[in-house]
């Protein structure tokens, strides 16, 4: 018995296959490549999955996205860097018209930052001491792709033949808006339901808020810095908009659903980026300001723009300057629309299962704040769950990790699901 489940002797005989030394190697050769999106190193990332793929006896279908093709569609993710080229990759073991279970996980990292705060300024080593295994992308999201490959791996050395056929995608473009799972399955790549290796802390995410980036520019009237009495200043009438954008985030998160309602801010508002000014003793005519904007589960991306415009124009219409020169909103970047599990999904269940089988404690199920690949499998008709190694709060940080011990349960979990799901021949 192992957490109230029976394992099979296959399954005990795919475990024992795990192999941690190999799901290293895996992620040190995939941390070595400095696949920051937008750059060649997406493509070269995209080109070891096909490797690994195929070597793992996968069918591979390796190909050109037509970035500025599906950039026209209307319900296109949009992009916050610019790609004229990118790559998709998928890989597919077994007979059948679909696959019982999808693997999938992007390739694509944040930037580095400043290179000061990595040991000897490489971001692209893998670091091994203490338990964890330290780089960019460890935990964002190349260990869950290393335990992927790692079970696949285990279940070719357990010599386990299934009988449904099991998906693995590997996609770029993640980071910025979901470019590579919108060109997967827009070239027709589906699967009966998808697990993301992405980073869960030890839950199950059934759910994820979504999120906007909106631009504010805030007019002012420009005059001598001598004279600041008569001209508006745009940085003033930024400052009077902070309380409103806050009042509006307090408003977002009143009564939230029961998946998010564990976190202190459900759907976070927040502005990243401001530029006000170009002459130190001028008076700015012009704020920009640019931001993060959290959309609810089950909201729509037009109603979630149509609350905030409305908030910004109610606050325009009651000030004497801006009700005259209106604050213009826009929505630059990616577009990341809420996603959730279908309510009473067998999926559910049976990661969780595999979780407690695999040797791990039951996880709890819960939503997340932040937008990823899964709503757009959702979308598209796929119920998907993320699990995988790695406590999002390292996410992106500069001591980016995820503890071995997580590698290893991530890939034994993977075994579990992949068998079960697709059943053995």
């Amino acid at each position: 018995m192992n957490g109230g489940q029976t394992l099979s002797d296959l399954e005990r005989r795919a475990l024992d296959a795990v192999d941690v030394n190999g799901i290293l190697d895996d992620l040190r050769e995939l941390v070595a490549i400095p696949s920051v999106g937008g750059t060649t190193g997406e493509h070269d990332a995209q080109q070891w999955c096909a490797d690994r793929l195929a070597a793992l006896g996968h069918r591979v279908d390796h190909w050109r996205i037509d970035v500025q093709a599906l950039a026209e569609r209307d319900d296109f993710p949009g992009q916050e860097t610019d790609r004229d080229v990118a790559y998709g990759c998928v890989g597919v073991r077994g007979d059948g018209p679909e696959p019982a279970l999808v693997f999938c996980g992007h390739t694509d990292v944040v930037p580095p930052g400043d290179l000061d705060r990595w040991p000897d300024r490489d971001p692209y080593a893998l670091r091994i001491a203490d338990g964890v295994a330290a780089g960019r992308g460890t935990c964002d999201m190349k260990g869950g792709l290393a335990a992927v490959f790692g079970a696949l791996q285990a279940l070719r050395t357990a010599g386990i033949e299934l009988a449904r056929p099991v998906a693995v995608h590997t996609v770029v473009g993640e980071e910025d808006g979901g470019l590579g799972a919108f060109a997967t399955l827009q070239r027709g790549h589906r699967g009966a339901a998808c697990v993301l290796a992405e980073p869960s802390s030890a839950t199950i995410v059934a759910a994820n808020g979504g999120s906007l980036t909106f631009r504010l520019e805030i007019p002012g009237q420009g005059t001598h810095g001598a004279t600041r009495y008569q001209g508006v200043s745009a940085l003033d009438k930024l400052a009077e908009l902070l309380p409103v954008l806050r009042e509006l985030e307090t408003r977002r998160n009143a009564n939230p659903d029961p998946l998010v309602a564990h976190l202190e801010v459900p759907y976070p508002l927040s502005v990243g980026m401001a530029r006000v000014g170009d002459w130190a003793s001028t008076v700015p005519d012009l704020a920009i300001a640019e931001g993060r904007y959290g959309v609810r589960l089950g909201e729509s991306i037009d109603d979630a723009k149509a609350e905030f415009t409305a908030a910004i124009a109610k606050a325009c219409a009651a000030d004497r300057w801006l009700s005259q020169h209106p604050v213009r909103v826009s929505w630059p970047g990616g577009m990341f629309a809420s996603g959730h599990l279908p309510e009473g999904h067998p999926l559910l269940a049976e990661t969780r299962n595999a979780v407690v089988a695999a040797g791990a404690a039951q996880p709890p199920t819960v939503g997340a704040p932040y937008g990823t690949d899964l709503r757009l499998y959702a979308a598209a008709g796929i119920p998907t769950v993320q699990y995988g190694p790695g406590d999002v709060r390292y996410a992106h940080a500069h001591d980016e990790h995820a503890p071995l011990s997580d590698l290893e349960q991530a890939a034994r979990t993977y075994v579990l699901l992949a068998i079960r799901r697709c059943r053995i021949a």
